[in-house]
This record gives C-alpha cells, sequence and structure tokens, in this order.
C-alpha cells in the first residue's frame, strides 16, 4: 500500500493500514487539516466545491470527504462527476473558499487522490500545501459542534464548464459545424465520457464514435494516455473512420490527438499546435514547464513572441504564466492552459480549440503535425539507494557543463545548441528522472546516456 503526501494533495492507493494508503481514517485527517487551512486563509468563506472522477473508490471517498468538511462546519457543493477542470470553475463559480478533486488522474483503478484548490481554482502554493501536511502530521483541528455543522447540495457544473468554453473568441463553433467533421474520442470510462461528448455535441459535431465512454471506472486500458495504450483508437483512426481522435484521462486535463492515419500526434504537440493557433490571433507570451519540448518557444519565436519556463507542475507553470503575463501556456503531457478561460489544464479547451484550428485550415492532422517544429523526446531514470545524495549528484553534473546553459530551478537541466537535458529527483519514487530532446530519437538517447554517464562515475 501507498501513501504519498505532497503540497498539490494527498494521492494512495485504496486500503490498507492507517498511513499506509489512502484509508477513511486518513482521508478524514487530510481533509479536516485542509479544512483548517482554509479557514485561516478564508475565515468569511462557508463553502468548498467538491468533484470527482469516474474511478471505482470515487463513491466511497466523496462520502466520507463531504461528511468531514460539514463535520468541520463547511457547506458543501458537490458537484459529482466531474472533470478536474469542471471542479476549478466550479469552486469560482460558487465564489467557494476552495475545493477538492478526487482523482488520481492518470494512475490505475486502485488510486485515488484528494488534489487541493485554493479560492481561485487554481492548486495550492508550496506555502499552503506544507501549511496542511503540519496540521495533518499534528491533528491540529477542531471539529464543529451540533448547531455549526455544515450543510451539503448537489450541482452539475458540467454545462456552466461548456457554456465558458464556447465564450472563447478563438473557438469557431460556425466553422466547425460546417466542417461536418467525425471525431473518435476514447474517455477511459471516467468522466469524459460525460465531458467530451457534451463538448462535441455544443460545437456542433454530429458524428461522433465513442471508445470507452461508460463513466463506470472500468478503465479498459491502462489510462495514462500514452502511445502505447492507445491501439484500440489508433486502429480506428487508420482504417478512415474519422478525421481525428481525441483522448483524455480519467479525470480530464490531459488531451491526446490521434491524426486520421491513425499515428499519434504527440502529447507535446497538443500544446504547441494549440499555441500556435493562439498566437497567430493574439500576440503574447508563452509558458511550459523545464522538461516540455523546445518546439514552443520555436513557434512562439516565429509568431515574434516570447518563451519562459517554469519549474515542473501545474502550479508553478501558473505561477510562472502570471508573472509574464501569458496569452498560452501548459505542460507537455498535453495540458492546455488558457487563461481567457482559467488557470487550469483543460482538455475541454484543448478540444475546442483544436478543432477550430482544424476548421479554419484545409490541411488535415497529420499535415498539421508536420507542419511545426519537430523534436524527440527520451524519458529515462537513475535508481537512487538510500545512501545516495542527490544533491552532489545534481552538483557534479552542474559543473561538469558550467559551459554550458544551466538552469537549477527544478533538478539541474543543461542547454545545449542541438537540444536538452533535464535532471530532477523524483518527489514520489527513488529516482532520478532524466528527461532529453534533440532532433531525433538517437541523438536524444545519446544526450541522455551523456549526462547519466557523468552521474555514474
Amino acid at each position: 500500500m501507498s501513501l504519498v503526501k505532497s503540497i498539490s494533495g494527498i494521492r494512495g492507493t485504496i486500503g490498507g493500514r492507517v498511513g499506509e494508503g489512502l484509508n477513511p481514517v486518513d482521508i478524514v485527517r487530510f481533509t479536516a487539516a485542509y479544512a483548517t487551512q482554509r479557514r485561516a486563509a478564508m475565515p468569511n468563506n462557508n463553502t468548498i466545491v467538491v468533484g470527482r472522477d469516474a474511478r471505482l473508490s470515487g463513491h466511497m471517498v466523496e462520502q466520507i470527504v463531504c461528511g468531514t468538511l460539514m463535520g468541520m462546519g463547511y457547506d458543501v457543493v458537490n458537484i459529482g462527476l466531474a472533470t478536474t477542470p469542471t471542479t476549478e470553475l466550479a469552486v469560482t463559480g460558487e465564489k467557494a473558499a476552495g475545493g477538492i478533486i478526487l482523482t488520481a488522474s492518470h494512475n490505475p483503478k486502485q488510486w485515488n487522490a484528494l488534489k487541493l484548490l485554493n479560492e481561485r481554482g487554481e492548486f495550492l502554493n508550496d506555502a499552503e500545501g506544507k501549511c496542511v501536511l503540519s496540521i495533518a502530521e499534528k491533528e491540529d483541528f477542531s471539529f464543529a459542534e451540533v448547531d455549526n455543522l455544515g450543510h451539503m447540495c448537489s450541482k452539475d457544473y458540467l454545462p456552466y464548464h461548456v457554456e465558458q468554453v464556447l465564450k472563447l473568441k478563438l473557438v469557431d463553433k460556425d466553422a466547425i459545424a460546417k466542417r461536418n467533421f467525425t471525431v473518435a474520442i476514447d474517455c477511459v470510462n471516467s468522466v469524459g465520457g460525460l465531458a467530451i461528448p457534451a463538448m462535441l455535441r455544443a460545437l456542433g459535431v454530429k458524428n461522433v464514435i465513442e471508445l470507452n465512454c461508460t463513466p463506470d471506472g472500468r478503465f479498459p486500458h491502462n489510462p495514462e494516455p500514452l502511445p502505447q495504450h492507445l491501439t484500440e483508437i489508433s486502429d480506428l483512426l487508420r482504417s478512415g473512420k474519422a478525421d481525428v481522435g481525441f483522448v483524455v484521462d480519467p479525470d480530464v486535463d490531459r488531451l491526446a490527438i490521434i491524426c486520421e492515419n491513425g499515428d499519434m500526434f504527440g502529447e507535446e504537440y497538443t500544446l504547441v499546435s494549440i499555441a500556435d493557433y493562439v498566437l497567430s490571433h493574439t500576440p503574447g507570451s508563452t509558458v511550459s514547464n523545464l522538461s516540455s519540448s523546445r518546439a514552443l518557444s520555436d513557434v512562439a519565436r516565429a509568431h515574434g513572441c516570447s518563451y519562459s519556463a517554469g519549474a515542473v507542475g501545474e502550479v508553478n507553470v501558473v505561477t510562472e504564466m502570471k508573472r509574464v503575463n501569458a496569452v498560452i501556456g501548459g505542460e507537455g503531457n498535453g495540458g492546455v492552459i488558457y487563461p481567457e478561460c482559467h488557470y487550469g489544464r483543460d482538455a475541454l479547451v484543448g478540444v475546442a480549440l483544436f478543432l477550430s484550428l482544424l476548421a479554419k485550415t484545409d490541411k488535415r492532422v497529420s499535415e498539421i503535425r508536420r507542419s511545426l517544429p519537430n523534436y524527440c523526446i527520451s524519458k529515462n531514470r537513475i535508481d537512487l539507494t538510500p545512501e545516495t545524495n542527490v544533491d552532489a549528484l545534481l552538483s557534479r553534473v552542474k559543473d561538469e557543463f558550467s559551459n554550458e546553459r544551466v538552469d537549477t530551478r527544478d533538478g539541474v537541466k543543461i542547454d545545449f545548441a542541438e537540444g536538452w537535458v533535464h535532471l530532477r529527483k523524483s518527489n514520489t519514487e527513488p529516482i532520478i528522472r532524466v528527461y532529453s530532446e534533440a532532433a531525433t530519437m538517437e541523438a536524444a538517447d545519446a544526450l541522455a546516456q551523456r549526462v547519466i554517464d557523468i552521474v555514474k562515475k
């Protein structure tokens, strides 16, 4: 059994002993700690939003979280089966003190998590997250007396979410409807099965081929939207039955695109293609994280715009986006953040903007992909022992490449003329992640190995 505590939330495998998995006792402890932190931050706001994906443990976790929040004196707006971005929008829609999303994102069925939002519907920052962890560790919280217990109401926020996407200036519903696209989707039997068809209908897409759209949490394949897991929809596209394919993870904040010929568009290129479209209409700054493709920087430069990188993690990317007033940003895992809608990764926004792009061009999806700068990312790891001094290893790498451009905000990233390598210690496993990028996979692998050899000396 596993229980992983971080500033962005609590995730673990369902069951086990207290402190060893995500069980009812630990769910109560961390929910009460979060409520205590929110009370200190927003003393005059008595509302918390709760939404969940469709995984098997969702209803159990939902009941405990909502009951605990009411026991802490909070009124709960329970939006039920809802995507992560829907829950984020519901927080601001309700003018709530915060929100809890019950999802383990791309993790398998035995996992669930409490993802914690502030009053802006954004993930807690470092200080806020650490405060929640400290309160939980000390069990420094107090429950409400009977006359001060909270209440709960239920609402459906999906129509509101769809409405907000349709209001975006760069979403062209009429152009999409005129093209009469056939769209295939794989929603891994989670809440995307509710949200993505609703979004497509609202955009005027009449021909939708639905794969795995029953929101019962019985994932038909590994829920992370990676090429090796997407053979069913890829084969469907290869047969010529659709113009484009869209795949989402269980909480619908990541979007993968499949070309009309069944080829993978590439998760990195979800953001890159949408940024190219956005910048062609609204020039401005762009942001991704240090482990995302250089292609976004190239596209921004081609539009005469700027690019900057944040540390890995949505909250860090959002912070950097606000700092530079970015018009588009996100992460290379298919996460599109479009501030005109809200500061959160949102696959519904991604679908609407990509279909608008596709509707306004004579190119097929594969041709759009070929029009973008092409890079290959290699993902490697270095296993650690308890005795490993990670800081010393990273310092050694930094010193070895002191003549190159080196960024140490999040591990060590070395920018070479021909590509880059990024090393960072995992927050969840005893490993160093080593990501590298170059024009070919062979070159990316070689860059990574060059650095790994130094670490292993």
